[in-house]
C-alpha cells in the first residue's frame, strides 16, 4: 500500500457494479468512480499536474468530491480540502499558502474562488455534477493505476486554525489516512460491503472524510450523500436508502430526535451510530437510542490525528459521556503542567498522543510542528481525565477553541476581522452555550468615542469577510474589556450580558 486511490482500485475490481455513492437518484457504482476518477486524473497531469502538486476542492457533499478527490490521488497529488463557506480574502490565504496548483470548485462558490485567486498561483476549474468539462481542462489519457507514492508522503493537506496566527495545514499522509480509515471501518463501526453509510457530514472535513468516504471505499460500501444537513431530509434518506451506518455530529443527532417525524420515519436498519466533533450531551445520545433503537458510539480526535484517536468500541461496553479508549496502533496519555504523566483517576491532565494516526507536521511550518509533537507525542491542548478501565472524559479545552455544531472556530480568526473593523477598539471572542449548536460565537468589544457604527453594522462586517458559521451571533459593548497585569485581554473573564 502507497498510495490511498489503492483501496478505490482495488475494491473497483472487487465489487464493479456495487453502488459506491448515491445522492437521491444519482448514483456511481464502484467501477464508475474508478473510472471517472482515472479521467479526472488524466486531465490533470494534462493541465500541469505533477507528483506531489497540491489540488484545492471547493465542493458540498456532491459525487464530484469522491472523483476529484481520488483523482488527484490517483495522479500522485496532493488534496487540499476547503470549506465552501470560506470568503475570498480566506480563500486566497489556503491557495498562496498550499501553493495549489489547481483547484475544483462547486458552480455556486465560484465567484469567491475566483476572486480569492487573483494574484496566487491556482488556476480555479468549475466542477459539474461529477468533475469537469473537457472545455474547463484538456482531455489526458485516464490514469487508471495509481501513481506511486510513499508511505510517509503527503496525501492530504487540512487546514486547521491555530489560537494565534493565520490557520495551519496538517499533513496527513498515506499510511496516516490509510490506516484510519482501516480503524474506523474494522474495529469502530465493523463495516461491510452490505453497509449504507450516511455521507451527511462535510467531506471537506476529516470526520466526514476518513469516517464516511475512505472507510466506505476501503470497504466497499455504499455513502448516500446529503449535501446540506437538514433533520428531516436525514430521516428520509435513512428510510429511503435503508441507512445501516450514521456518522454525524451531537447537533445532529439532537435535531433528529426533535424532528416532528422522529416518531413516525423507519430508521428500522440503523444499526451503529457514531459521534463526534464535540461533546455528546447524554440526554441527547439516550433520547436519540431510545427514539431510533440505534447505538450512538462516542469518540475524538482532530484534524492532525487522521482524525480519530479514541472510541468507545464495541467489543467492550460504552461509558456514557467519555471519549472511549484509544484506539489500535494510538497510545494516549495525560500530561500535567509540568509535563509529568497523570495517572488513572489522578486528576486532570491535557490530552498527547502518539501513533500512526499523527500528522506528519504542519505544512511549511517547522517551528509550530516542534511546538505540537516536540517528542513523538502530538499535544492536543485538550483536558481530561482518565479513568482504570482508559476511558477518556474531555473536561475543557486547553485552547480557546470553539465548536459550533461540530465545526471549530478560533477566537483569533474573528478577532483579527474585529479589529479591522474601524470604529472597534478592543475585541474577544468567546463561546455562547447554545441548546442546538452545543456553542455559539459572542464577541465582546469596545468602540471608539465617536464611533457612527451599530454592534449589527460591526457583526455584519465580520460576516462579509468570514465564513457564515465563524461570525458572531451574539455581540455586546463593555466601556473596557477585563485584562490582566500585563494588559492582555482575559477571554476567561469575558461573558455576556444575562438577558
Amino acid at each position: 500500500m502507497t498510495n490511498l486511490a489503492t483501496n478505490l482500485v482495488t475494491t473497483a475490481q472487487n465489487h464493479p457494479d456495487k453502488v459506491a455513492i448515491k445522492l437521491d437518484d444519482a448514483e456511481l457504482t464502484y467501477g464508475q468512480l474508478h473510472g471517472l476518477a482515472a479521467q479526472a486524473a488524466g486531465a490533470m497531469r494534462a493541465a500541469g499536474l505533477e507528483p506531489g502538486d497540491r489540488v484545492s476542492l471547493i465542493l458540498p457533499n456532491v459525487p464530484a468530491f469522491p472523483v476529484l478527490f481520488y483523482g488527484a490521488l490517483l495522479a500522485g497529488g496532493t488534496v487540499v480540502p476547503m470549506n465552501p463557506l470560506l470568503k475570498a480574502n480566506e480563500i486566497e490565504y489556503f491557495y498562496n499558502d498550499s501553493g495549489a496548483k489547481l483547484s475544483f470548485v462547486w458552480g455556486d462558490f465560484a465567484e469567491e474562488a475566483r476572486r480569492g485567486s487573483e494574484g496566487t498561483p491556482t488556476k480555479v476549474v468549475v466542477s459539474g455534477p461529477v468533475g469537469p468539462s473537457e472545455d474547463d481542462l484538456p482531455p489526458g489519457d485516464p490514469i487508471a493505476t495509481p501513481v506511486e507514492r510513499d508511505d510517509e508522503d503527503t496525501a492530504v493537506i487540512l487546514y486547521t486554525s491555530g489560537t494565534t496566527g493565520r490557520p495551519k495545514g496538517a499533513e496527513l499522509t498515506h499510511k496516516n489516512l490509510d490506516l484510519n480509515a482501516k480503524r474506523s471501518s474494522e474495529v469502530i463501526m465493523e463495516m461491510t460491503p452490505d453497509d449504507v453509510i450516511m455521507g451527511c457530514l462535510p467531506l471537506f472535513h476529516v470526520f466526514g472524510l476518513t469516517c464516511g468516504l475512505n472507510a466506505s471505499v476501503r470497504t466497499g460500501a455504499t455513502l448516500t450523500l446529503i449535501p446540506r444537513f437538514d433533520p428531516g431530509k436525514a430521516l428520509q434518506v435513512v428510510e429511503r436508502d435503508k441507512v445501516t451506518i450514521f456518522q454525524g455530529v451531537p447537533t445532529m443527532y439532537g435535531a433528529m430526535v426533535g424532528h416532528p417525524d422522529a416518531a413516525t420515519a423507519d430508521t428500522s436498519t440503523l444499526r451503529v451510530c457514531a459521534s463526534g466533533g464535540s461533546a455528546l450531551p447524554e440526554d441527547t445520545m439516550r433520547s436519540f437510542e431510545k427514539t431510533f433503537e440505534a447505538q450512538i458510539l462516542e469518540g475524538y480526535g482532530l484534524s492532525e490525528t487522521s482524525p480519530v484517536a479514541s472510541f468507545n468500541m464495541p467489543d467492550a461496553p460504552t461509558k456514557p459521556g467519555t471519549i472511549g479508549r484509544a484506539i489500535p496502533g494510538c497510545e494516549m496519555k495525560l500530561l500535567d503542567a509540568d509535563g509529568n504523566d497523570v495517572p488513572p483517576g489522578e486528576g486532570v491532565g491535557e490530552i498527547v498522543i502518539r501513533g500512526d494516526n499523527i500528522m506528519k507536521g504542519y505544512w511549511n511550518k517547522p517551528e509550530e510542528t516542534k511546538a505540537a509533537i516536540p517528542d513523538g507525542w502530538f499535544r492536543t491542548g485538550d483536558l481530561a481525565t482518565v479513568d482504570e478501565d482508559g476511558y477518556y472524559t474531555i473536561v475543557d479545552r486547553k485552547k480557546d477553541l470553539i465548536i459550533r455544531g461540530g465545526m471549530n472556530i478560533y477566537p483569533r480568526e474573528v478577532e483579527e476581522v474585529l479589529y479591522s473593523h474601524p470604529d472597534v477598539v478592543e475585541a474577544a471572542v468567546v463561546g455562547v452555550p447554545d441548546a442546538e449548536m452545543g456553542e455559539q460565537v459572542g464577541a465582546a468589544v469596545s468602540l471608539k468615542p465617536d464611533a457612527s457604527s451599530s454592534l449589527e453594522d460591526i457583526q455584519q462586517y465580520v460576516k462579509d469577510n468570514l465564513a457564515a458559521y465563524k461570525y458572531p451571533r451574539h455581540i455586546w459593548q463593555l466601556d473596557e474589556l477585563p485584562k490582566g497585569p500585563t494588559g492582555k485581554i482575559l477571554r476567561r473573564e469575558v461573558h455576556p450580558p444575562q438577558a
